[in-house]
């Protein structure tokens, strides 16, 4: 991009309602806008476009964050900035002339009177009113009347044009070549400038890009389009180009997911209490709605939070009782999550959206993420003999697979779960297709180490916990982390039913706020051998787990076996968001490997399963700030980084891709009472 003119960092803008409290219009927005660029804002009535045009303008302040033009804060308005509103706000009783002179003779104070007559009549002649120059308003067109706003605004050289649907009330001929003539007055003119619009059409034939905006309350930035159109731009042209109906139907896509969406929001909340919102399947039950909460998890270092939030009393402080029932496998742990026997279960990070599409040949279950527990801690590891093979590296293990006779035998913990996709995509990376030059074995974590000793398999990927043991027993060294693959993704996460999380809000808010609390205590390098004893627990991970758990706490008698075994987050780095951007990853990789199309919904299911703000409303609840999702490319290992608005852009590049545009379809994301047909 080019230098930025404005750059708007992290906003928020809410109102006080009258009968107290807050309406949130607008929510950790960020956006940098290029000088000269031209910037469409679209989105439903209530979405805040016009509050964010305002607070551009210095005509409002936001709550927090703030908002810089040519690196200066915008607290108040300026000559910089000149906004055209929708109703012209012309005077009545003063001609175009003399309206233009209005806002030329209060800026150019200084300058003399020829000067001024000069840049009047320059801005009378750019918008094409020169005939027109001494009428008033009432002899104009309404067309003719939004010209002379915008000459007004343009005379006194604003470095920002700001358009609230400035065409709104005018009839389509008149729009339409008045639309023309402002693309060809901003050329002229250089002006960077935003407006707002609820016209798709409009949108695609003047801007650069289209920012879209997700339903409001607490609205942001949903989706960036970029109108990949060449300039100069006709309409008869632009609506010919192989791009343009792609586009317009990327932004119709966008405007109809936000209607489903926030349609669905308002059915699940107004039948929270009917049975039929807890259906997931044909055997659901209702989960209870005591302040009893069955939580299901497979031992490992992810449940270190949960421990230390027992172990302290925060989930007593809120009247909650824990049941926690502990899984051999992740399989039959998701089968009692579906059935209602479990309320929540600590999950691999692709589980939420796994269940709610269906991945692997079960039914759709409407499941939700509120929380990221944990993030990083996977490592890759091989049986020791690769090493008297020369085998220490991705680099040194490409060439070996091409000269074998037989695949390489990983385990992997489950299928479709966030280890199995940073496998397949290390892997990849290195030329080797996981499908064809692998065996991925599906085994238990508790059974890895045993079969890797039996020599029933190569390697696995798990826990840098179950890694470190196989490492301390001499069975395996480290091959690889998931440090190499993509540092600071989400590993496991909470997962529980929609309906569910509706009927019991304020029951998740206090269980996710003990779960922050415990993630705090988990990343305090003073309590590293409190926590040692606390996991050593025989509830937790058991006796035999303390000395791998001192090697990789880095205390007891010894520095850690492997420096390259990753430490996991609980807390710091954004760890608990949960974030929408990450879950597109996740779907990428589901339709590269073949496991589905990729939806042209995405944002409508992303944003029914990432339910970050109940994560922010958790972290407010104990005193820390909301966080939000950040909207940067995420950076891969591979090279290729991943950007949420340009998915089909990213599969394309990937190698191995089974990804087929025409095999793209709209998965509408299950409904609480109706299974999601997918094929």
């Amino acid at each position: 991009m080019k230098n930025a003119l404005i750059t708007i960092d992290n906003i928020s803008r809410s109102f006080a309602l009258p009968n107290g409290g807050n309406y949130i219009a607008l929510k950790d927005i960020d956006l940098s806008i290029a000088e000269g660029e031209f910037i469409s804002l679209i989105g439903h009535s209530g979405c805040g476009k016009s509050t964010l045009l305002n607070l551009m303008a210095g005509l409002d302040q936001a709550n927090t964050g703030g908002i810089l033009m040519n690196s200066r804060q915008v607290t108040e308005p300026g000559p910089d900035r000149m906004v055209v509103f929708q109703n012209y706000s012309l005077l009545p009783w003063q001609t175009v002339r003399q309206n233009i002179a209005l806002a030329v003779n209060n800026v150019m104070r200084g300058s003399s009177k020829a000067e001024r007559q000069e840049r009047i009549d320059q801005s009378i002649e750019l918008v094409r009113l020169t005939q027109a120059a001494d009428k008033l308003p009432r002899e104009l067109s309404g067309g003719m009347k939004q010209r002379v706003a915008i000459a007004r605004a343009l005379a006194i050289r604003p470095k920002l044009l700001l358009l609230d649907e400035p065409f709104g009330a005018l009839d389509a001929l008149t729009r339409g070549n008045l639309q023309q003539q402002l693309m060809e007055i901003c050329q002229r003119a250089g002006v960077t400038t935003v407006m707002v619009t609820h016209s798709v059409d409009e949108a695609l034939l003047l801007s650069d890009r289209v920012i879209c905006l997700t339903n409001g309350p607490a609205a942001g930035i949903g989706q960036i389009v970029n109108v990949n159109l060449p300039r100069p731009r006709q309409r008869l042209e632009v609506m010919e180009h192989s791009n343009y109906y792609a586009l317009r139907t990327e932004l119709i896509n966008f405007l109809q997911q936000q209607r489903r969406l926030k349609q669905h929001r308002q059915t699940i909340s107004s039948d929270a209490l009917s049975p039929s919102v807890v259906k997931a399947s044909t055997t659901a039950k209702a989960p209870a709605t005591t302040s009893q909460l069955r939580i299901g998890y497979l031992p490992g270092l992810d449940i270190a939070p949960l421990a230390v939030g027992i172990e302290r009393g925060f989930f007593a402080e809120s009247n909650l009782q824990l049941v926690p029932s502990i899984f051999q496998d992740w399989q039959e742990m998701e089968k009692q999550l579906r059935s209602g026997e479990l309320d929540l279960a600590i999950t691999s990070a692709t589980a939420p959206l796994a269940m709610s599409l269906g991945i692997s040949g079960e039914p759709a279950w409407p499941a939700i993420t509120p929380i990221t527990v944990t993030r990083n801690g996977n490592a890759i590891c091989l049986a020791r003999r690769f090493l008297d093979l020369n085998i220490n590296s991705l680099a040194s293990l490409a060439p070996s697979l091409k000269r074998r006779e037989w695949p390489l035998r990983l385990a992997i913990g489950q299928n479709d779960s966030m280890q199995e996709l940073l496998l397949r995509h290390w892997l990849a990376s290195a030329g080797i297709d996981p499908d064809q030059e692998v065996v991925l074995e599906t085994l238990s974590p508790m059974a890895m180490q045993a079969s890797l000793q039996a020599g029933e398999i190569d390697g696995f990927i798990a826990g840098r916990y179950r890694v470190a043991k196989a490492v301390e027993s001499g069975l395996a060294f480290v091959l690889a982390s998931d440090l190499d693959i993509w540092s600071n993704h989400p590993e496991k996460v909470i997962t529980c039913h929609e309906g569910w999380a509706t009927r019991n809000e304020t029951l998740l808010l206090d269980f996710c706020s003990g779960l922050i609390r415990g993630g705090q205590i988990c990343e305090d390098g003073g309590q590293h051998e409190n926590l040692v004893g606390l996991l050593s627990r025989p509830e937790w991970l058991g006796i035999d787990s303390a000395l791998a758990l001192q090697r990789q706490f880095n205390l007891g008698n010894g520095e850690p076996t492997d420096n390259r075994l990753p430490l996991n987050r609980y807390h710091s780095d954004r760890c608990h968001v949960a974030n929408a951007a990450e879950g597109a990853w996740i779907l990428t990789q589901f339709s590269r490997w073949g496991w589905i199309p990729f939806p042209s919904n995405r944002l409508e299911i992303l944003g029914r399963v990432y339910r970050n703000d109940i994560c922010s409303a958790a972290l407010e609840r104990i005193g820390l700030p909301a966080l939000r999702p950040e909207r940067q490319p995420i950076p891969m290992a591979c090279g290729i980084p991943f950007d949420q608005d340009f998915p089909i852009n990213y599969l394309q590049q990937l190698p191995f891709s089974r990804y087929s545009a025409q095999a793209a379809m709209e998965m509408p994301s299950c409904d609480t009472d109706k299974p999601l047909p997918y094929s």
